[in-house]
């Protein structure tokens, strides 16, 4: 380390100017990590809520399940009495609008993402108010919708179905679903809501639902109630890619993310190519010197690992000092694991490339310190 230390003092200008670039690569991948964790959170976070292993959805729905998918009492009975199922239950989901018709946010206007179940089932218990019952056309709601001013004890008038909708609870928890604020109400009003239909529903919507919401005992085998069913058990993760606009999100900002890194890597191995020939004369005088080249090798990779481990540090910190500024403005989430991977992967990467840059250290011939090539 005594010659990198040197080298890092006597060309302060040209390391700083790298380790400028090196830092603002990190503040864009801790804001694109955490603009991706937003973004999966404002998709998912509903879904990943649900306590449950898997959900059950029509075999014939092949893709985006939670709008094309339609299963039957008789299919959630047939779930519930399969040996490994520890519970099954009827879900729905569905997207839809409301006007605030009672409250100090009358005639306001909310989109709400409506998960209908049994009450006492796989809603959460209410931070304030009260829990569903059936058939009482109750909601509960989250934070997010909450942000938008409804309050407990306001009622909300649903379009189409006119369906007027008490707020009777609220999870005091940001859960959305699709980019918008989830409620949770009982499985006759969520019906009303789906197909839109005021009044008594027909008899066979009556015993319908999304999905079959599943609590699965670990390795058990459901290939043969899948088969009776016609329904296939997907595990809860997997749905997240039924989720309106979630696939496509995530991998948009996973290549973003990639050619970032890509970047990194050749940026950091063009300046330590450059600052390697640079040092041409020095490293051959070193070499003649009986340097070993191994020595001079890992000196000069302690050199890259102290450029790059500073300048990301710094970079985010930095970063994380403008998502924090960011939160509750945009979708953003700052997620530990994921900043921890994305500074891991800028330094990993960033040494990748400064190695093929600093193999050129092996070909430097002593006799050129000693006037070989005059």
């Amino acid at each position: 380390m005594f010659l990198a230390l040197r080298d890092l003092g006597f060309a302060r200008g040209r390391f700083a100017l790298m380790g400028a670039v090196v830092a603002l690569i990190a503040v864009l991948g801790v804001l694109l990590s955490g603009l991706a964790s937003g973004l999966a959170d404002a998709g998912i976070s509903g879904l990943r809520a649900l306590p449950v292993t898997h959900l059950a959805f029509d075999e014939k729905a092949t893709s985006e399940q939670f709008s094309r998918s339609t299963v039957e009492e008789r299919d959630w009975q047939a779930w519930s009495e399969a040996p490994g199922v520890k519970r099954a239950e009827p879900f729905g989901n569905t997207l839809a609008n409301a006007q605030v018709t009672r409250g100090a946010r009358k005639g306001e206007q909310v989109n709400l993402a409506v998960f209908g179940m049994a009450p006492g089932s796989l809603a959460p218990a209410p931070d304030e108010g009260e829990g569903l019952e059936e058939g009482d056309a109750g909601i509960v709601i989250t934070r997010e919708i909450a942000d938008l001013g409804v309050r407990v004890g306001d009622v909300l008038t649903a379009d189409r179905s006119e369906v007027r909708l008490k707020v009777v609870g609220l999870v005091d928890e940001t859960v959305s679903y699709g980019h918008i604020g989830v409620v949770y109400t009982d499985l006759d009003t969520w019906r009303h809501l789906h197909y839109g239909l005021p009044g008594e529903l027909p008899e066979a919507a009556g015993r319908q639902a999304t999905a079959v919401a599943l609590t699965l005992e670990p390795g058990a085998d459901v290939a043969a109630v899948e088969k009776a069913t016609g329904t296939v058990a997907e595990t809860r993760q997997a749905t997240f890619d039924a989720s309106p606009g979630y696939e496509a999100e995530s991998s948009t900002m996973a290549l973003i993310k990639g050619f970032l890194y890509v970047i990194s890597a050749l940026v950091v191995g063009a300046f330590f190519t450059v600052w390697t020939v640079q040092r041409k004369p020095e490293i051959a005088l070193m070499k003649a010197l009986g340097a070993p080249t191994g020595y001079i090798l890992r000196d000069a990779l302690a050199q890259v690992v102290a450029v790059l481990v500073g300048a990301t540090a710094l970079g985010t910190a930095v970063g994380l000092a403008l998502g924090s500024a960011m939160i509750g403005k945009a979708p953003f989430s700052l997620s530990a694991p994921a900043i921890a991977t994305s500074s891991g992967l800028l330094i990993a990467l960033g040494t990748v490339g400064a190695v093929v840059a600093v193999r050129r250290i092996t070909a430097v011939d002593p006799l050129t310190a000693l006037g070989a090539t005059r």
